[in-house]
């Protein structure tokens, strides 16, 4: 209900605003014959990639609005205790995950149910968080900084703190050429800092654009099995088909996750998850929604051992024999784990675009 209700008071402040992107914004000063420039950033989709779903011609990040996205994502203004901030548990060196707790820490030390998930290439998906909750990465950050056990904030109480503070005033109108401080433009803001979080130039992607690398003979074998027992979650480009599943794990009965279930209701959703791309996938551990499992060997063993019977299994992994799991032999697991280090993105990981201040 509290998520919902933030929802509504967003929803009904972007209803009554609208923004104008020419690409430069112009914004005078206290010195007429001064201007404030601000040039549209390159947003580039990569050749091997599929088009973005995030409309960037309706919030085009420019240089003062990626700026401005970066400071709020690194600044625990937006919680409760002035301390947990966006970049508190995606942190870049991880591929902008957490190592840390296996679960999200927010604020007073409450600890979250899921682990946190990298934001790479947040531009072309569909849909975000662990269940899908959110629709549209503007939204997203809501669920954090509303949540409990995260941030624990309103958003009118985030607003009113950057409102009152020294810089950000003029920050949000050098970003949109306009005074003003609200919601519209705060996750704006935010979405330009992550839409530009594009992960693409892995071993992988270079091989698959064409480039003048050349997989190993264990990669190349990693890639094979991966083809045959993988690639159909794990699809494309993006690592992920998007798609909500359940893969056998065992009920937590500590956190008693439901998965998409609780956003859809379905009892056909029950304890599914949404696929999670596998770019980056060896900088990103701990694995799964809740960060059970410690390193890829571990995950390779779940999967071909380890998977419990429910009436929303993945149809998949259901063995003739009436048995769980996927058929991969020891050998074909250090393979794929050979294979999986391709989609590691050194470049993405070490951008110092994205670090903190």
């Amino acid at each position: 209900m509290k998520l919902l209700k933030h929802l509504i008071v967003v929803l009904f402040i972007w209803s009554c605003t609208s923004e104008s992107s020419d690409g430069e914004t112009t914004l005078p000063t206290d010195d007429d014959s001064m201007m404030v420039t601000n040039p549209l950033l390159d947003f580039t989709v990569p050749s091997n990639f599929p088009d973005a779903t995030y409309s960037i011609a309706q919030n085009p990040p420019t240089e003062k609005g990626f700026e401005l996205g970066k400071k709020l994502f690194y600044d625990g203004q937006l919680a409760s205790d002035g301390v947990v901030s966006c970049g508190f548990c995606h942190i870049q060196s991880f591929a902008f995950t957490h190592h840390t707790h296996i679960t999200s820490h927010g604020v007073d030390g409450q600890i979250g149910t899921r682990n946190a998930q990298p934001l790479h290439n947040l531009a072309f998906m569909n849909e975000f968080t662990w269940d899908g909750a959110a629709t549209f990465l503007d939204t997203q950050p809501i669920i954090p900084i509303t949540s409990d056990v995260e941030m624990n904030e309103t958003v009118s109480n985030v607003i009113s703190k950057l409102a009152a503070d020294d810089e950000y005033p003029t920050l949000f109108a050098e970003a949109f050429g306009s005074e003003g401080v609200n919601a519209d433009r705060l996750f704006k803001a935010l979405s330009q800092f992550m839409v530009m979080m594009v992960s693409a130039n892995s071993k992988f992607d270079k091989l698959e654009r064409g480039e003048a690398v050349t997989f190993t003979d264990q990669e190349n074998a990693g890639r094979a099995v991966f083809d045959t027992k993988c690639a159909s979650c794990h699809a494309g480009s993006l690592q992920t088909d998007q798609s909500y599943r359940n893969n056998g794990l065992p009920m937590n009965p500590t956190f008693n996750d439901i998965g998409r279930e609780r956003v859809t209701g379905l009892p056909s959703d029950h304890r599914k998850f949404k696929v999670p791309s596998l770019r980056n996938i060896e900088a990103t551990f701990p694995y799964m929604h809740d960060g059970r499992l410690a390193t890829l060997e571990d995950v390779l063993n779940f999967y071909t051992d380890g998977m419990v019977d429910s009436p929303t299994l993945d149809e998949q992994f259901r063995r003739p024999d009436g048995t769980f799991g996927l058929d991969i032999t020891p050998e074909e697991k250090i393979q794929l784990i050979a294979f999986l280090k391709t989609l590691t993105d050194n470049d993405f990981i070490e951008d110092r675009r994205f670090a903190e201040f």
